[in-house]
């Protein structure tokens, strides 16, 4: 069995920009191994005209801001979603690109009866290590009345989103589904004191047989299979801007009389659902009978106090996937050969397995290390175009050096498919050596700035 480690946030931010600091939120100072992957769900991310129509042209500012955090600790984004205000983004260790495939995303817009996307859901669906797993952002109907409007609602985007594989096409034939976001259910017929005073005294179990996806859970029988963990923190909603304090200002009406202060509610949450697996075949078609190949733990289900830019808190679900196997060798397999050098044209040898779709628009792309996504390449070279040798087990292909970096550095190779839509293949880092034009410029550089001055006297000590 091989053990991942997964880290999902949900997190509505309310048009801010992105804090100073995730180190909490995303655990990075935690001892103990490292996140295989990060999905990071947010809901009503600033989408006015101008800011939507640059994020539809540039990635965004989360977008931004989370690669940014997370490209020099060996993540990538391996995909990414928008619709209007709610942005879903997953990051994967360099290590499990190869075994990711069939990526696809989806959107189902609620808001507006259907027309408009301030609400729905967003998806993000692959196959991990061969089984299917699918992540679902989704913005709910607000206000306590509106509890069966968005039980509606979610029927509705688990009906609409359709992918193109035959043997997953809904979203609830994955073998694993996230669902999470601001879903927006209140704590019913309690009133504001009762439900602040036992916030207050940290019993929060006396409010949660009055929450409303608890009850819809118990009642419907298409959240039944459905899992989450013990509401043991706060609820996340509604603070004070900047604070850790419950709503104090008061509800505008029509006539700009304050109205009643929000009741705080779990309106932030994280489930996820196992499809029965008593049977699942192997790479080589073999079926493990009795056998369960996946399965997910929950490590901690916590919110985030500290982060105060909007008036909800993230919460954060840490979990452990426990996956046998069904495909253990990339489809890719690339190295560079020989030595590398930015004055010299260099070289790149890959084999493919028998089953690998090859297409002529493949290409192979020279990344720095801390690569933020499949288009942060330095440069590529088409496999077909570029190729200089073929034999039955191995392929040559060539990168001219006008195109190499003259500094050299830290580089990896990948090999996108184009029927695949992802990388197939990735190297082990390796490195470039500059090129001697590169050497004589920095120490050029060197010599002006006065780092090295040999005929330099030596400096005054006047102690």
């Amino acid at each position: 069995m091989k053990n991942l480690r997964l880290h999902l946030v949900t997190w509505n931010v309310g048009t801010a920009s992105p804090p100073p600091d995730v180190t909490g939120l995303l655990q990075l100072s935690s001892q103990g191994p490292s996140m295989d992957m990060y999905v990071i769900g947010l809901q009503e991310v600033n989408s006015k005209i101008l800011n939507f129509l640059s994020d539809l042209a540039f990635d965004d500012p989360w977008s931004i801001f989370f690669m940014t955090v997370l490209s020099p600790l060996g993540y990538i984004k391996l995909s990414s979603i928008r619709m209007q205000g709610l942005l879903l983004l997953v990051f994967v260790k360099h290590a499990h690109i190869p075994f990711i495939r069939d990526i696809h995303t989806h959107y189902t817009r609620t808001g507006l009866y259907g027309y408009w996307g301030n609400k729905g859901g967003v998806t993000i669906r692959m196959s991990l290590y061969g089984h299917t797993i699918c992540f679902m952002n989704c913005h709910l109907p607000a206000h306590i009345e509106n509890a069966e409007q968005r039980l509606d609602d979610f029927e509705k985007i688990l009906e609409m989103q359709q992918f193109e594989d035959e043997n997953v096409p809904n979203i609830l034939d994955h073998d694993i589904l996230f669902w999470f976001g601001d879903l927006n259910f209140r704590i019913a017929d309690y009133g504001i004191h009762f439900i602040r005073e036992s916030i207050s005294n940290s019993r929060y179990n006396l409010l949660w047989e009055k929450d409303q996806l608890n009850i819809a859970k118990k009642k419907e029988a298409f959240l039944q299979e459905f899992i989450e963990g013990p509401l043991q923190f706060k609820p996340t909603y509604k603070f004070d801007l900047h604070s850790d304090v419950y709503d104090t200002r008061g509800q505008k009406t029509l006539f700009w009389f304050n109205g009643k202060k929000r009741k705080p509610a779990w309106t932030d949450r994280i489930l996820w659902r196992v499809k029965n697996l008593s049977q699942h075949p192997s790479e080589d078609g073999d079926l493990c009978e009795g056998e369960q190949t996946i399965s997910v733990t929950l490590n901690n289900y916590i919110s985030h106090m500290s982060y105060g830019i909007s008036d909800h808190k993230p919460v954060t679900g840490t979990f452990g996937l426990q996956i046998k196997p069904l495909l253990s060798t990339p489809l890719v397999t690339l190295n560079p050969e020989g030595e590398w050098n930015a004055a010299r044209d260099v070289l790149i040898s890959y084999s493919t397995l028998s089953q690998f779709p090859s297409s002529t628009w493949d290409w192979i792309g020279l990344y720095q290390v801390a690569f933020r996504h499949v288009n942060d390449y330095v440069t590529y070279t088409w496999v077909k175009d570029d190729e200089i040798s073929s034999s039955e087990d191995v392929t040559q292909v060539y990168i001219s050096a006008d195109e190499i970096p003259h500094a050299g550095g830290e580089f990896l190779l990948c090999y996108y498919s184009h029927n695949m839509q992802s990388v197939a293949g990735i190297s082990q880092p390796f490195q470039i050596q500059p090129s001697r034009r590169s050497v004589d410029k920095e120490m050029a550089q060197e010599n002006i700035n006065g780092v090295e001055k040999p005929h330099s006297p030596e400096p005054y000590n006047e102690f």
